[in-house]
């Protein structure tokens, strides 16, 4: 994804509020890297629609809070995979 950094923090952050994305699916939808998804959604933002960053920090926030669990759960199926096989 190419264009002024600015605009793309704005699209970004509003596929994240959208969709309940975290940072890797961000990065992996917008073929960028996850350090451009975050300094764009958390310093960028902040300046051009505080808004915005409000939501999309919640997001994100959230995401963080849940981490944790979905590492669980990747493990737990991951060893399940292992053992059918």
């Amino acid at each position: 994804m190419k264009g002024l950094p600015e605009e793309r923090a704005v699209t970004l952050a509003l596929y994240i509020v959208e969709n309940n994305a975290t940072v890797r699916q961000t990065a992996k939808k917008f073929d960028i890297s996850k350090s451009t998804v975050h300094k764009d959604v958390s310093e960028r933002l902040k300046m051009l629609s505080p808004t915005l960053y409000e939501q999309c920090r919640a997001v994100l926030d959230r995401n963080k809070q849940e981490r944790h669990i979905r590492g669980g759960m990747a493990t737990k199926h991951k060893y399940e995979e292992k053992r059918l096989h």
